[in-house]
């Protein structure tokens, strides 16, 4: 009955929402479902918050760094004219979603794809790797609002990454910061084109 739910869930009604171009874009939604995941997750005694966990950032850091520089190089290769476009044209939009985007929008995805997922349908894909892809199926397929393919392709390997972190560390602030840093690194180096539709940015 959970795999049924998931699948309702996770493509049914995200498939749905895709479909029809809900006005508004996709952040409303999420905050609204982020506050009710909250509930659930408290009641079911999952701690969100485990500082304890932070020793894990020197390798978030590090495999970020080396992921940035690889992107710069990428976008520097195969399209140059938009390496850093975000920030060089249009300075006040990028510290605005620098602010805001992992409050928005990183840390509401994370109680939904990580934190809420992995929790309620552990009765059906256990607690190692066929939980996070499941996690990381569901995450790229969300994406496939943008309409392209390496923002699903990026997003399901983000989803894996961020799912095996959750895993280890158990901290929804661990994998919000890795999350987030990925993000401003697509935003910075100009691959933002690909994540952005103006305020239905996931």
């Amino acid at each position: 009955m959970r795999l049924l739910e998931y699948v309702l869930v996770f493509f049914g009604l995200v498939g749905l929402y895709i479909a029809i171009h809900v006005p508004g874009g996709p952040i409303p939604v999420l905050l609204l479902a982020a506050g009710l995941i909250v509930v659930y997750l408290r009641r079911a005694g999952v701690r969100l918050l485990r500082a304890g966990a932070l020793r894990a950032l020197p390798g978030v850091l590090l495999l970020w760094a080396v992921v940035s520089v690889l992107a710069v190089v990428a976008v520097a290769a195969f399209d140059r004219d938009h390496l850093f476009d975000l920030p060089r044209r249009e300075p006040l939009l990028w510290l605005l979603i620098i602010v805001f985007y992992p409050l928005v929008s990183v840390y509401p995805q994370e109680l939904l794809f990580r934190a809420f997922l992995l929790r309620r349908y552990e009765p059906v894909f256990g607690t190692g790797p066929a939980a996070a892809a499941a996690s990381a199926a569901a995450f790229g397929f969300a994406h496939l609002l943008f309409g392209n393919v390496l923002a699903v392709l990026a997003t399901i390997a983000g989803g894996w990454l961020f799912a095996r972190r959750y895993q280890r560390t158990g901290s929804l602030l661990v994998v919000s910061v890795e999350h987030a840093l990925y993000g401003i690194t697509i935003f910075t180096v100009g691959l933002g084109q690909y994540f952005y539709h103006g305020a239905a940015s996931l």
